[in-house]
C-alpha cells in the first residue's frame, strides 16, 4: 500500500510517518498492515511532486493546515485552498482512493469557536465530503479536540504542549482559571485510530454540539479515546512528575490513565541536563545502599552492594514483605521463623537470577559469598519506609 502523507512534518503528521515506517521496514509486528511508500508532503516540498505522489497513493492523509497565520485569510488559504488543490489533483489522476482529512472541533463554529479558523476548517470539511459524492471516494473527516504527546509544539497550539516544556525548563505557567476543563486526545491514540483507518476500521461518529457521539452511522470520524482534565489537574500531575527526581515518589500512573499518557509526554521536554539524576547512597565500611523508586501504594524499590564477605539483614518484620534478587555476585539468603530453630538456606548468584520472598514474621539475612567480588542485590518491599513506623526489628538468624 501507498500511503500519501501531507502535513508530514507537524506534529500529527510526524508522529504517524514514523509509525508507518516501522511497519514499512518489519519493525512492527502487531498489525497485518503492509506498507510499501510513504510519501512525505509538506510546506517546503517541491509540489511538482504532489501529481505524481497523487497517482501512486492508495490511501491519502491530509493533515495540512494553518493554526496560527499571521493574517486571518491564511487560514482560508491553508485550510481551504490546499485541499482544493490536493481533491483537485486526485481528481486529475483519477484517483479514488479514500482520503483522510483533519478537522478541528472548532470546525462546530459554536460558541468561542466562532472564528476564522474554525469557518476555515468548516469549509474544508464540506470540500471533502463534496468530493465524495462526486467521486465516489471513501472520505473521513476527523475533528480533532486537543492534542498532546510527544514532539508537540510549546507556545503554539497546545496547552499541554506549552505547560509540559515549561515545567520540564523551569519556566513559569500562567493559568487563569484552574476550573477550565479540557478535552484531550493523546498522539498515540489518535494514530492507533488512523492506522484502523488504513485498514477500514475507522470509528464513526455525530456531533451533539460540541460532544462527539459514536455511531456506526456517523458522517464523520473520531478517535474513541479522549480524556477530560481540568487544567488544574494538569498542572498538579506535571508538579508531582517534576518532584520525582527529589522525592523518587512515582504518582499512579495506571494503563490507560491520562496520567501515564501525561507522564510520557512531559519526559518527552526534558532537556539533557534533567535526564539523568543523582541519587543518595548511603554508605559506610559494608557497602552502601540506595532507594531508587517510591510508589504511591505499591512500596518502593531499592539496591543494595555488600562488601565481600559482609552479612546484612539480621531482623524481621510483622507485616512488611520484601523480594530479594541478586543481580551480580554470589550469596547465601538465610531466613528463620521466630521462635524456630529451622533456617531456610537459599544459594543466589547473578548468574541465575530469581527472586527470593523474605517472609513476614521471619528474621532474614544476605552473605556476601565471594571474597573479591561487590554482592548487588535488587530490593523491592511492599511499602515505603516509614521512620515512625519502621516495623523492622533486629535478631539474628544464626547465633
Amino acid at each position: 500500500m501507498n500511503i500519501l502523507v501531507t502535513g508530514a512534518k507537524g506534529f500529527v503528521g510526524r508522529n504517524l510517518v514514523e509509525s508507518l515506517k516501522t511497519i514499512r521496514d518489519g519493525k512492527n509486528r502487531t498489525t497485518g498492515l503492509v506498507v510499501d511508500e510513504i510519501y512525505e508532503y509538506d510546506i517546503d516540498t517541491d509540489p511538482a511532486l504532489l501529481p505524481g505522489y497523487c497517482q501512486k497513493a492508495d490511501f491519502v492523509f491530509n493533515l495540512a493546515g494553518v493554526n496560527r497565520p499571521q493574517n486571518p485569510e491564511e487560514f482560508m488559504q491553508g485550510n481551504f485552498g490546499f485541499a482544493s488543490t490536493l481533491l483537485d489533483t486526485l481528481k486529475a489522476c483519477g484517483n479514488t482512493c479514500p482520503v483522510m482529512i483533519s478537522s478541528s472541533i472548532q470546525a462546530t463554529c459554536i460558541g468561542r469557536y466562532d472564528s476564522d479558523y474554525g469557518r476555515s476548517k468548516k469549509a474544508g470539511e464540506e470540500l471533502v465530503f463534496t468530493y465524495g459524492e462526486e467521486t465516489g471516494a471513501k472520505v473521513l473527516v476527523y475533528r480533532f479536540p486537543n492534542l498532546f504527546g510527544k514532539w508537540c509544539r510549546p507556545n503554539y497550539n497546545s496547552a499541554v504542549a506549552t505547560f509540559c516544556h515549561n515545567t520540564a525548563n523551569d519556566l513559569p505557567i500562567t493559568v487563569s482559571d484552574p476550573a477550565v476543563q479540557l478535552e484531550l486526545l493523546y498522539i498515540d491514540d489518535l494514530v492507533d485510530e488512523m492506522l484502523c483507518a488504513l485498514a477500514g476500521g475507522e470509528h464513526r461518529c455525530e456531533f451533539d454540539g460540541i460532544d462527539t457521539v459514536l455511531t456506526d452511522s456517523g458522517r464523520y470520524c473520531a478517535a474513541p479515546v479522549t480524556h477530560k482534565v481540568t487544567l488544574g489537574e494538569i498542572v498538579e500531575l506535571l508538579e508531582m512528575f517534576k518532584a520525582q527526581s527529589a522525592t523518587l515518589l512515582m504518582p499512579e500512573i495506571p494503563a490507560g490513565s491520562f496520567a501515564k499518557k501525561l507522564y510520557s509526554t512531559y519526559l518527552s521536554y526534558l532537556p539533557r541536563e534533567k535526564a539523568a539524576f543523582p541519587l543518595k547512597m548511603n554508605v559506610d565500611d559494608r557497602g552502601s545502599f540506595t532507594e531508587l523508586l517510591k510508589t504511591a501504594n505499591c512500596g518502593q524499590f531499592s539496591v543494595n552492594i555488600s562488601k565481600p564477605g559482609i552479612t546484612k539483614g539480621q531482623h524481621w518484620h510483622h507485616t512488611k514483605w520484601e523480594f530479594f534478587v541478586v543481580v551480580s555476585g554470589h550469596a547465601l539468603i538465610q531466613q528463620r521463623k521466630i521462635g524456630s530453630d529451622e533456617v531456610l538456606n537459599f544459594e543466589v548468584s547473578g548468574k541465575k537470577i530469581q527472586a527470593v520472598h523474605m517472609l513476614p514474621g521471619y528474621t532474614h539475612n544476605i552473605i556476601n559469598l565471594s571474597d573479591t567480588e561487590d554482592l548487588v542485590t535488587v530490593m523491592w518491599a511492599n511499602e515505603q519506609f516509614d521512620p515512625d513506623r519502621p516495623d523492622t526489628f533486629f535478631e539474628k538468624v544464626e547465633d
